[in-house]
């Protein structure tokens, strides 16, 4: 009968690492809590609402820089206003917070993040769009061509204009200008269309 006598191998045990969350929700709530009585206080007193604490700042300023960091949100190149927009948000509702309805204000906050900015984004397309529209309406080679050369002329800013028109739908929104012009165009084609086709111009 053969014994094994080697020695056994024992492999060391290896603890899953802790969370290393940037925001600890139970210490949030706490502050919350804490600002949330004194609000309380100031308001049965008839006294001036407190400010927030340095640390539920901090907090709404980490989500809002964190969640800009999402593959959704880093490539605009107005993050800086998105992330002002969501701070100001979660300012303005910092009160409405109820513990009562959630113990998560992590998530909460993060909502309001979320949302603010998908309204800044919503806001700077629409200012795109406005843009375009302008641009596109603009006779810009009349405007930004010399008076006195008569030779051949080339403005790059005026071909980088040209090509963001052009390289970016947007909607033609009807102004009054537009339904003018267009109205006009309108008639002239029926003029043309009720010409007899024999009457010699």
């Amino acid at each position: 009968m053969n014994i094994d006598n080697s020695p056994t191998i024992q492999l060391p045990v290896v603890k899953p690492r802790a969370p290393n969350h940037y925001i600890d929700n139970q210490q949030f709530l706490a502050a919350l809590l804490e600002h949330r009585e004194r609000v309380q206080a100031a308001k049965e007193a008839g006294g001036e609402l407190p400010r927030i604490s340095n640390y539920l700042g901090d907090c709404f300023i980490k989500i809002a820089r964190h969640l800009s960091y999402k593959s959704n949100f880093i490539n605009y190149s107005y993050k800086d206003e998105m992330i002002s927009d969501a701070i100001e948000n979660c300012l303005a509702v910092v009160n409405n917070f109820d513990p009562a309805k959630s113990k998560n204000p992590f998530a909460y906050f993060t909502q309001i993040t979320f949302y603010a900015f998908v309204r800044r984004i919503q806001k700077e397309k629409k200012q795109q769009q406005t843009k375009y529209r302008y641009i596109d309406q603009l006779d810009l080679s009349d405007i930004m061509a010399p008076d006195q050369d008569h030779g051949e002329f080339h403005n790059q800013f005026l071909d980088y204009l040209k090509t963001q028109v052009d390289g970016h739908e947007y909607e033609k929104v009807a102004t009054p200008a537009t339904k003018a012009a267009l109205k006009k165009k309108k008639l002239a084609e029926k003029e043309e269309l009720a010409i007899d086709p024999d009457t010699e111009l």
